[in-house]
């Protein structure tokens, strides 16, 4: 199928909207989880391994444990989502849910307060959020610039077109220019949500995930007829 000029349009800008509000989301949940949920990644949940590994040599917490949790609950929610894009064929679906997940999480956390039983389970209900925002990621990459809850690949990406930049002179390569420019939304998208989620999670808690889980919901109720 090829698109005219303005479905082009409409799409290149809708994949830079889905990529800095995924991003920030990420970077926000990620922040937030491991200022106010005992230092746990609820984004990239591979980092826990190494939380948990530290704490656990320095004996600086005997749950830590807890933190292994979050791998297996992060593959329920990605086989969910996969079931879920399968099943419906509704791409956009998946992060309808993920916000709902995220309001729940909030929810939860402000009924629930600030116990150790309490946080852990926000943490989880957001991991799984994660997880389904990590489906959408990998089934429909082209949503997006590039992954949008680990930032290392951008990073590696962003400094190769840096790279090509430098030796081939910033007229010359427009393609890496291109590409440099996508790598910086997702950078600064996550950034600015690891500075937001951070702040909001020192001053209120857990209870801060509900306001991504608000904004993704909205933002699928203004992009559902696009699926």
């Amino acid at each position: 199928m090829v698109m005219d000029g303005k479905t082009a349009m409409e799409t290149q800008n809708n994949a830079q909207w889905f990529t800095l509000l995924l991003s920030a989301t990420a970077g926000y949940c990620d922040t937030a989880t491991f200022i106010a949920g005992n230092g746990t990644f609820s984004a990239h949940v591979t980092g826990n391994f190494i939380i948990f590994a530290a704490q656990a040599v320095l004996n600086a917490d005997p749950n830590a444990w807890i933190k292994l949790i979050t791998f297996p609950m992060f593959i329920i929610a990605v086989i969910t989502g996969g079931w879920l894009a399968a099943k419906t064929g509704k791409r956009y679906l998946l992060l309808l849910t993920e916000g709902i997940l995220l309001v729940l999480a909030g929810g939860t956390a402000f009924w629930l307060g600030v116990d150790q039983s309490g946080r852990y389970i926000v943490v989880m209900i957001t991991v799984l959020a994660m997880g389904l925002q990590n489906t959408f990621g990998k089934l429909f990459p082209k949503e997006t610039h590039g992954p949008t809850t680990m930032m290392t690949g951008n990073v590696t990406q962003a400094s190769l077109d840096l790279g090509n930049l430098l030796w081939k002179g910033f007229k010359a390569d427009h393609l890496s220019l291109e590409s440099i420019r996508k790598q910086l939304l997702l950078l600064g998208g996550f950034l600015a949500g690891c500075f937001l989620g951070g702040l909001l999670a020192k001053y209120i808690g857990l209870p801060a995930v509900i306001l991504p889980g608000v904004t993704m919901t909205i933002f699928y109720f203004n992009y559902r007829n696009f699926q």
